[in-house]
């Protein structure tokens, strides 16, 4: 086993599965399982999921809304999504804990990055909802920030394309796959990996990113193992 200690990336779009707004309830099956398989093998998991299968912060500009205000509704977005998880692991019969990067004691944790570890320590599965806590960070900086804090070895971005490509491959037919490929030569060719703030945390830190897809079964267990899958980037 390749990864003691991993933090998946999932985003809130990939729930919806065939869906065009909401949860899917198969795709979240679906992912329960394969999160289960890696958990029986002892692996320690940390989880960051999007929001927006639900609502982006993003766009909430277009609508009128102040970005400030809509980047908290997309937090609360993510803590949906993270709630939903959380349910459907548990009764996949694994222990979790839900940390959340605002005040919400009702149906989550604060925070807090020794108890995250220690929960780490005695195999729970921890999920970080509503991002850090702050405005103009995404999730994708959420989970490069959480698997620094945590000493996670590898964050793990789960997406519904098999690795990072030349191109956008569901709009450029030519686009080839990198097996491997530097945080430098990523900045270089400007290619969409990660937003530059999350990027960047990852390169100061020397924490590889493996970009996979997420939705062909078996693809997290192997990784896990060490087979090569998707796409890794390094320093």
């Amino acid at each position: 086993m390749k990864y003691k200690r991993i933090l998946l990336k999932l985003s809130g779009e990939a729930l919806m599965g065939e869906k065009n707004y909401g949860i899917d309830p198969n795709r979240l099956q679906q992912y329960t399982q394969e999160i289960k398989k890696v958990k029986e093998m002892g692996v320690e998991i940390a989880i960051v999921i999007g929001g927006g299968n639900i609502f982006r912060g993003v766009q909430a500009e277009k609508s009128g809304i102040d970005r400030v205000q809509g980047d908290y509704m997309g937090m609360l977005a993510t803590l949906i999504n993270a709630m939903a998880l959380q349910s459907a692991l548990e009764q996949g019969g694994m222990y979790t804990r839900l940390m959340s990067g605002i005040k919400i004691e009702s149906v989550c944790e604060p925070f807090i990055r020794r108890r995250a570890i220690r929960h780490l320590e005695k195999g729970r599965i921890v999920i970080f909802g509503a991002g850090i806590g702050n405005p103009y960070f995404t999730t994708d900086s959420t989970a490069s920030l959480r698997a620094i804090e945590v000493e996670a070895e590898v964050v793990l971005k789960g997406t519904r394309v098999d690795g990072v490509y030349t191109a956008d491959p569901e709009k450029d037919p030519t686009a080839t796959k990198y097996d491997t490929i530097s945080f430098h030569d990523v900045y270089e060719k400007n290619l969409n990996v990660m937003d530059m703030t999350a990027f960047t945390l990852c390169q100061e830190n020397n924490l590889p990113i493996i970009v996979f897809d997420m939705n062909k079964d078996g693809n997290l267990v192997e990784l896990v193992k060490g087979k090569k899958i998707g796409t890794l980037i390094t320093s």
